[in-house]
């Protein structure tokens, strides 16, 4: 006897993560985040879909009035068509709201501001790219997010230790 699926139990989860940019808050002080959306071709959301994806060199730029993603590497699945040339590394455009968009270009043209990628995710059955308006780490900030790192995790484990 066949029991019935519901729907819920066979759609794939509708907020997974597809990538992380750990590099951008290693190397950047993240002052805000916005979410866009991506205009992509079909055989990059299949290729996302099987997770073959890497933003770790990505950054974003503003042409025009627009901002594109440029470095972030969707690589192409051994299936994909053949009438269709796969780029790995194109540029992307993002898509968010005019008003979000003059601000942002406000703010970078600001002394030391940029804009890089975060991650990649699923939200409603389509992919965004969370974006964040950051600026630069220097040498001695970066030491000190090591420092405090490694502090979090002493501590940790002495509460892992007082548990047992």
């Amino acid at each position: 006897m066949a029991t019935p699926t519901s729907k819920k139990a066979s759609s794939k989860t509708t907020d997974a993560r597809l990538a992380d940019n750990k590099k951008a808050l290693f190397n950047y002080a993240i002052e805000e985040r916005f979410e866009a959306g991506m205009v992509l071709q079909g055989w990059e959301v299949k290729a996302l879909r099987e997770g073959k994806v890497q933003l770790t060199d990505g950054y974003v730029v503003v042409r025009e009035g627009e901002l594109f993603l440029i470095g972030c590497q969707i690589n192409p699945l051994r299936t994909a068509s053949t009438h269709v040339t796969a780029e790995a590394t194109r540029t992307r455009k993002l898509l968010l709201h005019k008003d979000q968009i003059r601000r942002l270009i406000g703010k970078t043209e600001q002394k030391g501001f940029t804009l890089v990628p975060l991650n990649l995710h699923w939200k409603n059955g389509k992919v965004k790219c969370e974006i964040a308006l950051a600026k630069g780490k220097a040498e001695h900030d970066k030491r000190d997010t090591i420092k405090d790192r490694e502090g979090k995790r002493e501590v940790e484990r002495a509460m892992k230790q007082r548990q047992r």
